[in-house]
């Protein structure tokens, strides 16, 4: 049984631990608030660029010549994965790194090339063997957007040149504070914009608009922006859900450490009680032994 010096060094221990975990619950809480802004405030642009390709694409009619659109053989597969730079974030980066592993499983290693966004992706996927063939570290508060299209730049440079033949983009897309879907998208080959119900509208843009210039030369210019917007838009989903589950995990850590705090004080108190009622008898025991 722990003594009654060990018990108060744990409950010590335990407020020192609760101070900086209520510390990193409030400075993870004002980061979600602005990552939140960023991305309700990126979601109608991204909205609106899909419905604009969504037009364009039905404006055009035929096929349409354009690098990202190239599909051919795949022999080699890339991976643009969004983790963090940091743990203590709760599931986090477990839960993406545990459905980006589960996409690989169909994959040969010697046929993957995987685009890391966070060390805590870098570390794991080098520990494990994969060809990690760039690494980018993001900051506490997120990745500008000249940051987000260097990081598209790269990729877009992969898969035009050959080194692949597809891009599948992981990343977190957020909710709540609370709530986080890892996801994934097929980022290249670009795919045929398509309406909530999965088909094309046809006809439609020629119906509406009259484009200047024509839509087919306004898509092979928007298709790079496009690109751009949907890594930006991962990187800022993915941000807000980390702050988010930090925040939880923070907050949750904080609690428990309370609890630990209110159990080991309580044991001490009855430590307490137990040498007192201890000394106690043995006073009245040798005051008894003495009138004998």
């Amino acid at each position: 049984m722990a003594t009654i010096r060990q018990v108060r060094q744990r409950i010590r221990v335990a407020k020192n631990i609760q101070q900086i975990t209520k510390a990193m619950k409030m400075v993870a809480a004002a980061r979600l608030k602005r990552a939140q802004e960023r991305v309700t405030a990126a979601r109608p642009y991204s909205f609106t660029m899909r419905e604009m390709m969504t037009s364009l694409a039905a404006g055009v009619g035929g096929e349409l010549d354009h690098p990202l659109l190239a599909v051919r053989p795949v022999k080699h597969t890339g991976f643009l994965i969004i983790t963090a730079d940091r743990g203590l974030a709760g599931s986090y980066n477990s839960a993406i790194l545990r459905k980006t592993l589960e996409m690989l499983k169909e994959y040969d290693k010697e046929h993957v090339r995987l685009y890391c966004a966070g060390r805590k992706g870098v570390q794991f996927f080098k520990r494990r063997g994969y060809n990690v063939v760039a690494e980018f570290e993001l900051g506490n508060t997120g990745v500008s957007f000249s940051e987000s299209r260097d990081i598209t730049k790269v990729v877009r440079d992969a898969f035009e040149s050959g080194t692949i033949d597809e891009l599948y983009l992981l990343y977190t897309q957020f909710f709540t504070a609370i709530t986080q879907k890892p996801s994934d998208v097929l980022l290249l080959p670009i795919q045929q914009p398509a309406q909530e119900d999965g088909t094309v509208s046809a006809g439609a843009g020629n119906d509406d608009y009259i484009f200047v210039p024509s839509a087919d030369e306004l898509l092979k210019s928007l298709l790079p922006r496009y690109v751009e917007g949907q890594v930006y838009q991962a990187f800022l989903e993915s941000n807000a859900s980390e702050h988010g589950a930090r925040m939880t995990a923070m907050s949750s850590a904080t609690d428990n450490a309370g609890k630990m705090i209110t159990t080991l004080t309580l044991q001490l108190n009855r430590a307490r009680q137990a040498g007192i009622t201890r000394e106690i008898s043995e006073i009245v025991g040798g005051a008894e032994a003495l009138k004998g």
